[in-house]
């Protein structure tokens, strides 16, 4: 573990866990920023600063959810922040944070307060305002976090739908249709953790607590403000998925439908060809054209004119080939009149 002391004006970093106890026994202002379950850090959550033990069990543990609970002499708030891993893939990291009067404690593995941790190199008198003031500090950089990795989703969900539409129904299809429900799925771990940390943030922003000072409620309303449009853009986005997926299934219907069609016409114009070749198959005996000696070509060439005469025909109902085709203009449209 690793603490950061306001020794007056100054800022004092230690891993001493002697100079962390003496801090917290002298009721100075102290950060302390857990890394790895070990003795000291036993002792000083459970003998120092008698935390419940559900509290330091849920510490080490990895909770899907967020969640907040206040005690007698601290509040406890575990949120979540978020971590690009891949194109449409995200991590949820837990954030654990304890407030006190005079001391925050964090649990931070994927160290998404590193900005805080520069900040205070630069000026500790954020250390010095209170814990509230830290607590908000850390809260706010976490969800500031989102933007980022929400906007690149925006980016990403728009380029599924531009190949939903080139590749639907193709070979190239069904990792498409793979990628838009690991999108689903994704969003909806997302919005199931973004509903309980909305609600954590609007209870924080509501002056609920001790811990928190009055004069703090603007800034944190203002964090459950950002938190919200990201809710928001959430909830959008599951919106732009499903679309994607219906439209998948669309595309690939009609394509379907495209590839029914252009059988049933090769059906269509083998249909008579094969009526006539069936009729000339028969073995009568009395059938005139048996003995005529154009009747050969005769038959083949009535294949052939309605095999032509068949597709010409789709072809200006528009089944086949790409005729251009006249489109009449707007008459609900006004005209500028000639001067």
């Amino acid at each position: 573990m690793e603490a950061r002391i306001l020794d007056g004006d100054q800022l004092r970093v230690t891993q001493d866990p002697k100079e962390i106890h003496a801090a917290l026994d002298g009721k100075q202002m102290i950060w302390v920023e857990l890394q790895q379950k070990d003795h000291a850090c036993d002792v000083l959550l459970a003998q120092q600063l008698e935390l419940h033990p559900l509290t330091i069990e849920d510490i080490w543990a990895t909770r899907s959810q967020p969640k907040l609970e206040e005690y007698d002499n601290y509040l406890y708030i575990i949120v979540h922040g978020i971590k690009a891993k891949s194109a449409g893939a995200i991590q949820l990291i837990e954030l654990d944070i304890v407030i006190g009067e005079h001391y925050v404690i964090t649990h931070d593995p994927e160290h998404l307060t590193e900005g805080v941790r520069t900040e205070l190199e630069r000026s500790p008198k954020l250390l010095a305002k209170g814990p509230g003031w830290l607590a908000h500090q850390i809260l706010d950089t976490a969800v500031d976090r989102y933007l980022p990795v929400i906007d690149d989703l925006d980016v990403q969900i728009e380029q599924l739908e531009n190949d939903v539409l080139r590749r639907a129904g193709t070979k190239q299809g069904p990792p498409i249709l793979r990628k838009i429900l690991r999108f689903k799925r994704m969003l909806l771990t997302l919005r199931r953790m973004s509903i309980h940390q909305r609600e954590i943030l609007l209870r924080l922003s509501r002056g609920e607590f001790d811990v928190i000072p009055k004069d703090l409620m603007p800034f944190y309303r203002d964090v459950y403000d950002h938190f919200l449009r990201v809710n928001d853009l959430v909830e959008s986005y599951r919106d732009l998925v499903t679309s994607a997926l219906e439209a998948y299934l669309s595309v690939q219907s009609n394509r379907m439908n495209e590839i029914m069609k252009q059988l049933t016409l090769v059906a269509t114009v083998m249909l008579p060809i094969t009526f006539i070749a069936g009729v000339y198959g028969m073995n009568f005996k009395r059938m005139p054209e048996l003995d005529w000696w154009w009747g050969y070509p005769a038959a083949l060439g009535l294949m052939a004119a309605i095999v032509v005469g068949s597709m010409i025909w789709f072809w200006r109902k528009g089944w086949i080939g790409s005729r251009d085709l006249e489109v009449p203009e707007d008459e609900s449209v006004d005209k500028p009149d000639d001067e």
